[in-house]
């Protein structure tokens, strides 16, 4: 597998951040592949723009930053504004799709996938697991990463006394079937 840029966009307070690194963790340390973490927020934080970007390669990772990225995750309308023009032509793109809204697949992507991410972790209890609701769902629909490996490191990275409900938004993102 060469080189894949992953670049995951949304909004301070999303977890985008978490989401990206818990990816890069599961290439990493896991599935035993060369990938770089990096990240990129608005001083707003919450609220204000924010990214998490991952390059993995089967080689040592030459420059660490998504230039144009082969998969695109966008969670707020604003970061589609923001980051979608930089996606690989052809790219895979997932939305979530309640925040998201656009009119179908976009011109030149290749693969389009979108998931409610917010309302499945609202039935699941918590919002706030939005995130890990998507990389499981990441998981599913790229195989950049195997399950087993990304499953691992969202238990190894969130609070203990939200572990089962991490686990459960996982396994709920990685089971969602699109309509």
């Amino acid at each position: 597998m060469a080189r894949i840029e992953l670049q995951i966009g949304g909004f301070g307070g999303q977890g985008v951040i978490l989401a990206g690194l818990v990816i890069a963790r599961a290439l990493s340390l896991y599935d035993k592949r060369e990938a770089v973490f990096t990240q990129s927020y608005g001083p707003e934080a919450r609220g204000g723009a924010s990214s998490s970007g991952v390059v993995v390669d089967d080689s040592k990772v030459d420059y660490p930053y998504p230039t144009k990225p082969d998969i695109m995750v966008i969670m707020s309308q604003e970061a589609f504004t923001t980051y979608f023009p930089k996606l690989k032509k052809g790219g895979t793109l997932i939305i979530e799709r309640d925040l998201v809204k656009i009119d179908g697949k976009p011109e030149g992507v290749g693969e389009f996938h979108s998931i409610p991410a917010t309302k499945i972790a609202e039935e699941l209890g918590n919002r706030i697991v939005a995130n890990i609701v998507m990389v499981g769902f990441i998981t599913k629909v790229t195989g950049i990463v195997t399950k087993e490996s990304a499953k691992k490191a969202v238990l190894e990275m969130v609070p203990k006394k939200v572990k089962a409900l991490n686990e459960k938004a996982f396994e709920t993102g990685y089971g969602y079937e699109e309509e």
